[in-house]
C-alpha cells in the first residue's frame, strides 16, 4: 500500500511539473506577445501567470472543500440523519486504516453518484448523493465508500485540487488571452502606427503563434490530466475492493450509476465538481469516451471487477486488468503485486427481504436526511402523527390536527 501510495506521488510530482511547464510557457509567449516581444514582457508574463496560480492555490487550500461542498449544494449529516451510512463509512475508515474520521454530506440530487475531497489527513469528506441512497443496497453503498475512502487513502484528493487548480489556471489565462484577441485590436493597431512594416509584421506574427500556444496549451494540458485521473480511478477501485473483499457490490453499484445517470441533462452539472465524482456526469450524459474523458468506460470498470478470481489482491486486478485491456503495462507497481498477500473474496449474508424498506419508504427516509441537514425539525405527536417542521418556523407550540393536543415546540 505504502509503494502504491508513493507512486501516486512520484506521479503527481510529474503531473504538476508538466502543468508548471505549460503555464510558464503559455505566461511567457503570452507576455511577448502583448508586450512588443521583449525578454523583460515575457518574464513579466511569467510572473503573472504565477500568480494567477499562487493565488488560486492559497484559495483552494484554505477554503477549497467547502467551496467544493458549496458548489454542489451538499449538506453535512449527522449520525441519527442516516445511521447505516455512518456505518458504513466506519467500516471503511477502519479498514483502510485512516487515522481520521471523514466527515459525511448528502447532495440533494436524483442523479447516483458521490465524491471525496480533503486536503489534509484530518480534514477530508465524503458526499453521497440522495440518488444514491435511493437506488443502492448496503452492498453497492459499500463498494462506492470504499472507493472513495481510496482516493482519501492514496491521496488522490490532494493531487486533484492543486492539478486542477494548475489546470483551471492555464485555461484561464488562455481564454482571457483569446477573448482579448478576439474583442479588441488596440495592440495590433497601436503596433502598426507606431512600428516600422516590418516589426508590424513580425509583431502578428508573435501575437498569431501566442494565439496559437493559448488554444493548445489547455488541450495537452487536459490531456495529461485525464490520463493521470483515468489510471488513479483504476486504482481507487482495486484499493476498494480490498477494503470491501467483494468486487461484485461495486461492479453493480457503478452499473446502477451509469444507468441512473443517462438522463443527466448538462446544463444540471456543475462543471468543477463532475471530475470529482464516481463517474463524470458530463462525459455520461455527453457519451464522452475519448482522450478527454476523466474517467474509464464504466463497462470496462465492471469488466475488470468482475474478471477478479482466486481473491481481491492487488496481484488480481492487476491480472484482470491486463486481460480485459489487453495490456500487460502494470498500473501497480510490481514491487506492490510481489508483496501483496492474497486476500480472499468474502460472502455476502443473506438478509430477509420483508425487512427490507420499500421504494416509497426509501424515498421518504432519503427525504427526511435532506431536511434534516438543512435545519427541519421532527416532532411525534402521541397519536403517532409525524411533523416536520422547517428553519423558519418559530412557534413556541402548535396544535395537532389529528388529535388535538398542543405540541410545544421548544
Amino acid at each position: 500500500m505504502f509503494e502504491l501510495i508513493r507512486q501516486n506521488q512520484r506521479k503527481s510530482i510529474v503531473l504538476c511539473i508538466g502543468m508548471a511547464i505549460c503555464m510558464v510557457g503559455l505566461g511567457y509567449v503570452i507576455g511577448q506577445a502583448m508586450g512588443g516581444g521583449t525578454t523583460e514582457s515575457g518574464i513579466t508574463g511569467i510572473m503573472i501567470a504565477m500568480l494567477i496560480w499562487f493565488v488560486l492555490s492559497l484559495v483552494s487550500y484554505f477554503g477549497g472543500d467547502s467551496i467544493v461542498m458549496s458548489m454542489s449544494g451538499a449538506k453535512e449529516i449527522s449520525r441519527d440523519d442516516h445511521p447505516q451510512l455512518f456505518n458504513i463509512v466506519e467500516e471503511m475508515k477502519i479498514a483502510a486504516n485512516l487515522q481520521y474520521m471523514p466527515k459525511i454530506y448528502v447532495v440533494p440530487s436524483a442523479e447516483p453518484n458521490a465524491f471525496a475531497v480533503g486536503l489534509r489527513k484530518d480534514k477530508t469528506a465524503i458526499a453521497v448523493t440522495a440518488g444514491l441512497l435511493e437506488r443502492l443496497d448496503r452492498e453497492e453503498l459499500q463498494g462506492v465508500v470504499a472507493h472513495e475512502m481510496s482516493h482519501i487513502l492514496n491521496r488522490d484528493v490532494l493531487f486533484m485540487v492543486f492539478a486542477g487548480v494548475s489546470l483551471g489556471c492555464i485555461v484561464l489565462i488562455s481564454d482571457l488571452y483569446v477573448r482579448r484577441m478576439f474583442f479588441t485590436s488596440h495592440l495590433s493597431s497601436r503596433y502598426s502606427r507606431s512600428s516600422s512594416k516590418g516589426n508590424a509584421q513580425a509583431q502578428l506574427v508573435m501575437m498569431a503563434v501566442a494565439l496559437v500556444v493559448a488554444i493548445l496549451a489547455p488541450i495537452l494540458a487536459r490531456i495529461l490530466y485525464f490520463s493521470i485521473s483515468r489510471r488513479r480511478e483504476y486504482l481507487a477501485d482495486a484499493s476498494a475492493v480490498r477494503l470491501t473483499r467483494y468486487p461484485e457490490g461495486l461492479a453493480s453499484a457503478l452499473e446502477s450509476i451509469s444507468s441512473g445517470s443517462s438522463m443527466v441533462k448538462a446544463r444540471d452539472v456543475n462543471r468543477i465538481v463532475a471530475p470529482m465524482y464516481i463517474m463524470n456526469p458530463l462525459e455520461q450524459s455527453m457519451g464522452l469516451t475519448s482522450l478527454f474523458s476523466t474517467h474509464p468506460p464504466i463497462n470496462e470498470r465492471v469488466k475488470i471487477l468482475r474478471s477478479m478470481s482466486g481473491g481481491v489482491g492487488y496481484r488480481q486486478y492487476q491480472k484482470a486488468f491486463s486481460e480485459t485491456k489487453k495490456n500487460y503495462r502494470n498500473i501497480i507497481p510490481t514491487s506492490q503485486i510481489m508483496s501483496d498477500k492474497t486476500i480472499p473474496i468474502r460472502g455476502v449474508k443473506e438478509t430477509d427481504s420483508s425487512s427490507k424498506p420499500s421504494h416509497s419508504e426509501k424515498r421518504r427516509q432519503i427525504g427526511d436526511v435532506i431536511m434534516a441537514a438543512n435545519g427541519y425539525r421532527f416532532i411525534t405527536c402521541t397519536c403517532g402523527l409525524k411533523f416536520k417542521l422547517p428553519p423558519e418556523f418559530n412557534e413556541k407550540q402548535f396544535d395537532c390536527p389529528r388529535c388535538g393536543n398542543v405540541i410545544k415546540t421548544t
